[in-house]
């Protein structure tokens, strides 16, 4: 039995989930299956006449020029990956195939929405991103640097600032920020810690746009001398506990962020709070390695490589550099006295002072028990060594106020000076330690 149908194709065409779009030998619509406004956001009418190249993206569009006129030249593509702009203003990615008709005079295109895979693809490259920022990353500020450009390549992010709770849990101390108008982190921190409880407690982002229908709450409406559009903060839960929070916003006739930028910023939040959280805890272990904890002034193991590198930057240089040694007259007594408390916080105090005596360049270094070490870079008078040395002895001298009591305490100190007193690290710690042992004697000889 012989059936006879008779069905316009275009019907059949308006059941492809991709669009069918021909395009005239100018580059205009002349037919869109309809389809296209599920992808585009236009409804067919709304295109037709209009030229393609309108509605590619303008990054794309040389691009995209260049392969419509090889099509038009009889070379057929397949699978060609570009970017449009919808109706909406939102990017969609397009992968089509397309080949021109000579009999019709059009060129003949199949337009399918990849933007969900681009978009999984981006995420799935940003994850690892992270990741691997969090390993190869010199510091805590190499990693935010880091963590910026990533976050750039998913959405628009030239106002950007990442925020780490302080211990008191409240505010926040900005650890990068960057402002596409230099706008300084005290314009911004009002704004940034009357969302940041919210999202806190939600334990979700808070997206906040000014529209026709709505305006932004007060603290929010401005930063600095600039109206804000947007605002899109992201909390960083580590360990199932919140650290700090991301916050991105956008200024009059700048981005509109949508729920999407929500979601996306969301799901790729936790694994930048992990990577946070796994720098902090290497940059504490570093530190407690390298650090007297007292004190907090390079220990042993730092004063040596500082000493070291210092050496060598001498010998090259033809420069001279000293170190001072220092201890405590009479500390014992002190802790036996007063209690080990009170020797802790002379400790402290003695460190502080040291601190101020010095160059930004030079080292104050916690040896052990009362012990100091002084290191002094590129010297250029022989006798400053001797001028900081007693500098440190005036301080460290003055009364010190712990509760009720009132303490006096006397450094002894010792010098070795480079090349002079010796040419290796150890031989010139030698060298200071013998001296302060015998200024340390000669005040004892006088005292009897």
């Amino acid at each position: 039995m012989e059936t006879n149908f008779n069905i316009p194709a275009s019907r059949f065409l308006d059941l492809l989930p991709d669009a069918l779009c021909i395009v005239d030998p100018d580059g205009r619509f002349v037919f869109v299956s309809s389809a296209f406004e599920q992808i585009f956001g236009y409804a067919p009418e709304e295109v037709i006449g209009k030229p393609m190249l309108d509605l590619v993206h303008p990054d794309d569009r040389a691009t995209t020029q260049s392969i419509a006129e090889d099509i038009m030249a009889g070379n057929s593509k397949i699978n060609i990956e570009n970017r449009y702009l919808r109706k909406d203003g939102q990017i969609v990615h397009i992968m089509w195939s397309a080949r021109w008709s000579a009999e019709n005079g059009v060129r003949i295109a199949v337009a399918r929405d990849i933007t969900n895979r681009k978009k999984a693809e981006a995420i799935r490259a940003a994850l690892y991103a992270i990741s691997e920022a969090a390993h190869v990353a010199e510091n805590l500020q190499d990693l935010f640097e880091r963590i910026h450009q990533i976050i750039s390549s998913l959405l628009p992010a030239e106002n950007f600032s990442i925020a780490l709770q302080k211990p008191d849990r409240t505010t926040l101390d900005f650890v990068y920020h960057v402002d596409q108008y230099d706008e300084p982190i005290d314009h911004l921190r009002t704004s940034a810690e009357q969302l940041y409880p919210e999202i806190v407690t939600s334990r979700q982002p808070a997206l906040l746009c000014r529209s026709e229908n709505s305006n932004l709450p007060l603290g929010l409406r401005s930063v600095g001398r600039y109206h804000a559009l947007c605002w899109l903060a992201v909390p960083l839960i580590a360990t199932d506990d919140t650290i700090g929070a991301i916050f991105l916003r956008s200024y009059a006739g700048g981005t509109q962020y949508t729920e999407q930028d929500k979601e996306l910023l969301r799901f790729v939040s936790t694994q930048i709070a992990t990577a946070v959280e796994r720098k902090q805890l290497y940059a504490q272990l570093q530190h407690a390695s390298r650090y007297d904890p007292l004190t907090d002034l390079p220990n042993r193991g730092l004063l040596f490589d500082r000493l070291r590198t210092s050496l060598a930057r001498a010998r090259r240089r033809n420069e001279q550099m000293a170190v001072l040694f220092l201890d405590l007259d009479r500390f014992k007594e002190i802790n036996d006295t007063h209690g080990h408390a009170t020797g802790d916080q002379l400790l402290r105090e003695v460190a502080q002072r040291m601190q101020q005596c010095i160059r930004e360049a030079d080292t104050v270094a916690r040896i052990g028990g009362d012990e100091f070490v002084v290191l002094i870079e590129s010297m250029q008078q022989p006798d400053y060594a001797m001028l900081v040395a007693e500098k440190i002895r005036a301080a460290v001298q003055r009364p010190m106020q712990f509760e009720a009591h009132t303490l006096h305490i006397q450094p002894s100190i010792g010098i070795a000076r480079y090349p002079l007193d010796g040419q290796s690290e150890q031989t010139l710690l030698d060298h200071a330690d013998k001296t302060m042992y015998e200024e340390k004697e000669r005040r004892k000889q006088a005292s009897t």
